[in-house]
């Protein structure tokens, strides 16, 4: 297999940085981050003019028809900028999902939008007291024509964002997946404070109307397949979150000099940024691998656990790293660095920490396997 990038890959890394780079200043964050949403308007509709937004989704609604690579390299940026946009939620969470396994009138109703800017999506697999995504409680029954969903799902990314989630809900025949307006009466969103400031919610279901994805019997396989790919994209953002915290405490230690010569000229420091870099590499290509597996529609929730093990358990170690060569400045939250620790520490966390998905590996194997 050969993980390097084709062109069109690169001149989308290239694009977007440049694009984060002049928009996500720190000092633009900080001024987004007194208001009440961590969200750029103005960022979101320049990536859409730049073609970003519908970079894996079908040219039957105006994307690009992009893999998930594509998508993850995107996603590679928008962890190297901790940018104020939801595209992990619009474009990994809601929109792969639809142009997967949403039928024509559902991806019509849904995806331009996305590709146009005017569009905000997400997805809910979280649930509070369950520990497996996979598995929901929360209810669909149908209604005649359609269907009722009731139940509350936890730490949605960008809900008080979005016009539409994508819900999973156990039906008679199993777990199925749902779109539901937010401006449904049925839905009730209540933001809540996460550990890296983006925008997330709680989100309370009451009889709110969903419209099937795909075919409820096999629902099981596409909220699994939903899961996946959920992780791969949070292992994506991780490895930009990773390889910036690097890269600034390798400036800083080139800078800072204690007894007449930079402190990473100390045996000490070198060690421990070493190790951070080969924590990078490690989140790095995990992820690769397990995006390209996807990409190639392939299995990949083996390859998903394992990165989002990495991504979880290196994320941690090199973004305390570079807190701790930089001393003082390393805990200062109104310097850049900050940003980056939190938003690692988060996803660290998010839809299972490095010891869920040990444990997820551990179970797939037989007792008795070697």
């Amino acid at each position: 297999m050969d993980f390097s990038f084709t062109e069109d890959q690169k001149t989308v890394g290239k694009i977007a940085r440049e694009l984060f780079e002049r928009r996500a200043t720190p000092d633009h964050l900080s001024e987004l981050e007194t208001g009440d949403v961590r969200f750029d308007a103005a960022l979101w509709r320049e990536l859409a003019g730049a073609d970003l937004l519908g970079i894996a989704l079908p040219e039957a609604v105006g994307g690009s028809d992009g893999s998930f690579l594509d998508l993850g390299v995107l996603l590679a940026e928008v962890g190297w900028a901790v940018a104020p946009v939801p595209l992990y939620a619009t474009l990994v969470l809601g929109a792969d999902t639809i142009a997967r396994h949403g039928g024509s009138a559902l991806q019509q109703q849904y995806l331009p939008g996305v590709v146009d800017g005017s569009r905000i999506l997400t997805g809910a697999l979280t649930e509070p007291g369950r520990s497996d995504p996979t598995s929901p409680q929360s209810t669909a029954r149908r209604d005649g024509e359609t269907w009722r969903l009731n139940g509350t799902k936890e730490l949605v990314p960008a809900a008080q964002l979005a016009g539409a989630v994508v819900v999973s809900a156990q039906t008679d025949a199993g777990p199925g997946l749902f779109v539901v307006d937010t401006d449904d009466g049925g839905v009730d969103i209540r933001p809540v404070r996460v550990t890296n400031g983006e925008p997330h919610a709680d989100v309370s279901l009451d009889g709110a109307v969903g419209a099937v994805v795909g075919e409820p019997g096999e629902g099981h396989d596409l909220v699994s397949s939903m899961y996946t790919r959920a992780l791969v994209g949070l292992c994506a953002m991780q490895i930009g979150i990773a390889e910036r915290a690097l890269r600034l405490a390798a400036s800083y230690t080139t800078e800072r000099e204690q007894f007449g010569r930079p402190i990473g000229s100390f045996q000490a420091v070198q060690q421990r940024m070493a190790d951070a870099f080969i924590d990078v590499e490690s989140i790095r290509w995990t992820t690769w691998h397990a995006a390209w597996l996807v990409a190639e529609g392939r299995s990949a929730d083996r390859a998903a656990g394992i990165a989002k093990f990495w991504a979880s358990e290196a994320g941690a170690r090199v973004t305390a790293t570079a807190q701790q060569v930089h001393g003082g400045m390393g805990i200062d939250v109104t310097y850049p660095l900050s940003r980056y620790f939190l938003w690692a520490k988060q996803i660290e966390l998010s839809l299972g920490s490095a010891s869920h998905q040990l444990a997820r590996l551990g179970a797939a194997y037989p007792e008795g396997s070697t």
